[in-house]
């Protein structure tokens, strides 16, 4: 669908200085154990959670709840598969195999993990995407989600556009692809890309600014947003506005998102040149992005994320939750962190319970760049670097998709 353009009111922007000044005093007191932007990440309470509105929800998969892990953990990790050229977004197939899009050579891959067996994915849907995607720096086949009736959810940016496409997969043929949401502004960089299906059942889409910076605050437009609708792109039902498919606004470059049991919807966000987010959204918030970049904007209507980091120690990029921890892979800080969840949803809404942990940091420099995370099972993850994509130091093997043991220290 294309996104009709309502009229809407100027932003009011803040001069900046204004911005820097508002980041800097909270970050005095939002910071943990005295860290500072230099010298590590940070959290703060969160608000009540917010659910997606419907539908059953299940666990993201882990320990279970009454088995929180709150303490330091370990990680261990084993390749299951290796020479991924550049790979991007990582789902699971009913059949227990993996599916992996391709970024720059615009195309998918089936992983067997008992067996590390990468095949092709062929067909006419393949070959549409490798006709229609446009790979440029950032850009290029992205995310992708596979629905439990199989449909298969794929984000392509292109030379006019970015776009989802749906389609089913047999095997390792992809058929013909239908359009779902299009119109999604495309640039080099800041294409966003994630996409993942919600405990209510419906397609929800992250969108970059696309580097129009100003874009994110434009209710009309789709770029630097979260996006939620049915499976065939049109506004999902409990949409904050009926006819748009936005569901939040004020985002850079949103490349993570999750929910964990109680339906708190969480995503990931990178920052310019100050701080890396991991938000807790709420439909119809804005996260105040290019107006604020970190805490500091709950004072003028914007939504503060729970936890932030230097942006040399995260760039984060997918996100996994668990029933202990949110994960969050980081490419120029080359580690995956886990940010505890503590506390039932009751009580951190009664504000007994400060509701995240400490973030840890695992893997750190170990595999360099990690791009995505995915709930492999209890304890288990699965993990693709990114070492490939022109930013990194590949190392011989690379790109590689991990599966990543974490467990309480000691």
């Amino acid at each position: 669908m294309r996104l009709r353009r309502p009229a809407v009111a100027p932003v009011r922007r803040r001069s900046p200085a204004l911005v820097g000044a508002v980041v800097t005093g909270v970050l005095a007191v939002g910071f943990l154990a005295g860290c500072s932007p230099s010298q590590g990440p940070g959290v703060v309470s969160p608000s009540p959670p917010a659910t997606t509105g419907g539908g059953d929800v299940t666990a993201g998969g882990g320990p279970p709840a009454s088995d929180i892990w709150d303490g330091a953990v370990e990680a261990t990790a084993a390749t299951v598969a290796d020479g991924l050229p550049v790979p991007w977004g990582l789902a699971p197939l009913a059949d227990g195999r993996l599916l992996v899009s391709l970024r720059d050579e615009a195309r998918l891959v089936v992983v067997e993990p008992a067996s590390g067996q990468v095949l092709d994915v062929t067909g006419p849907g393949a070959e549409r995407l490798a006709a229609e995607t446009r790979p440029r720096s950032e850009a290029g086949l992205l995310g992708v989600v596979v629905a439990p009736e199989g449909e298969v959810f794929v984000y392509r940016t292109g030379a006019d556009d970015n776009a989802v496409l749906r389609g089913t997969l047999d095997g390792a043929v992809l058929g013909p692809l239908t359009v779902v949401v299009s119109g999604i502004p495309a640039a080099a960089n800041h294409d966003g890309g994630r996409l993942a299906l919600g405990p209510d059942g419906y397609l929800y889409v992250s969108t970059g600014d696309a580097g129009l910076r100003d874009a994110a605050q434009d209710p009309g437009s789709l770029a630097g947003k979260i996006l939620r609708v049915t499976r065939d792109g049109e506004p999902a039902p409990g949409n904050p506005d009926p006819a748009s498919p936005v569901w939040s606004l004020g985002h850079r470059n949103v490349q993570g998102l999750g929910w964990d049991a109680s339906g708190r919807m969480f995503a990931s966000e990178f920052g310019q040149n100050t701080l890396d987010e991991l938000n807790v959204i709420k439909p119809g918030a804005n996260y105040g992005w290019p107006e604020v970049e970190g805490p500091g904007g709950a004072s003028t209507g914007f939504v503060d994320p729970v936890a932030w980091w230097p942006t040399t120690d995260a760039s984060p990029s997918g996100l996994a939750v668990t029933d202990e921890a949110v994960y969050l892979a980081g490419l120029r800080g080359e580690r995956l962190w886990r940010v505890p969840l503590l506390g039932t949803p009751d009580e951190v809404a009664a504000g007994t319970s400060p509701g995240f942990g400490q973030p840890q940091e695992l893997l750190a420099g170990e595999y360099g760049r990690l791009r995505a995370v995915l709930v492999a099972g209890p304890g288990e993850l699965y993990v693709l670097t990114g070492n490939t994509d022109g930013r990194g130091d590949p190392r011989e093997g690379d790109d590689r998709l991990l599966r990543v043991t974490v467990l309480p220290a000691g």
